[in-house]
């Protein structure tokens, strides 16, 4: 998926379970901003509840958080990829 060839984040992922409600929250913000410069618009995106697994819940369709980690690796992935040279 990336340059650096991680894997991406699922759903079940361990990692999942450490992001606070504000802490995704803050990251859905960051998509919203780096989405916007695409045409890539979530009017309705936003945190939802603490689940009993510990993994915060998101309206985003059907998705998980995970899936809001994966495309903000991809928008900054094309970003670090995209930028002019200062050359």
């Amino acid at each position: 998926m990336t340059a650096d060839h991680r894997r991406p984040t699922g759903p079940a992922d361990a990692i999942m379970r450490t992001y606070t409600e504000p802490e995704v929250a803050s990251l859905l913000d960051e998509l919203q901003e780096r989405g916007r410069k695409f045409g890539l618009l979530w009017p309705g995106v936003a945190t939802d509840h603490v689940g009993v697994d510990g993994r915060v819940s998101v309206r985003f369709g059907m998705a998980p958080a995970s899936t809001v980690l994966n495309l903000l690796a991809i928008l900054r992935h094309y970003e670090r990829t995209e930028a002019p040279c200062d050359s």
